[in-house]
């Protein structure tokens, strides 16, 4: 009974006396911009938002809404990669994911700049 109860709550909060958590999700797709960082623009080295330092060559992106410590399969050209949320940003208007200058290099030339992705959690 309790497991059919927790069935029709899927996708809420679930509160029970001593005992909460938070429903899984299913999986997320999204597309459209991506550029990259830590290569010549100083980030690289610096405190990401989750603490740990940004390799620039890291299979790593920054999104400002996935859970930080999630992953992500990242499509682009017929390519499709596996990143780890890390960071927050991007900042600039427009764009979905901000790419480690490695994630994007395997995806796209950086010379690009900026490259159109769809993104589905892993």
């Amino acid at each position: 009974m309790l497991v059919t109860k927790l069935k029709s709550l899927i996708g809420a909060a679930v509160l029970l006396p001593g005992l909460s958590f938070l429903a899984v999700q299913p999986a997320q797709a999204s597309c459209g911009y991506a550029s990259h960082y830590g290569v010549g623009d100083g980030y690289g080295g610096r405190t990401t938002a989750n603490g740990e330092r940004m390799n620039p060559y890291a299979l790593t992106a920054a999104s400002p809404y996935l859970p930080l410590g999630s992953y992500v399969n990242v499509s682009h050209g017929g390519k499709t990669i596996r990143v780890r949320i890390n960071d927050r940003g991007p900042y600039a208007s427009g764009r979905i994911l901000d790419l480690s200058y490695g994630a994007f290099a395997q995806l796209a030339s950086p010379s690009r700049g900026e490259i159109n992705v769809c993104y589905a959690t892993a």
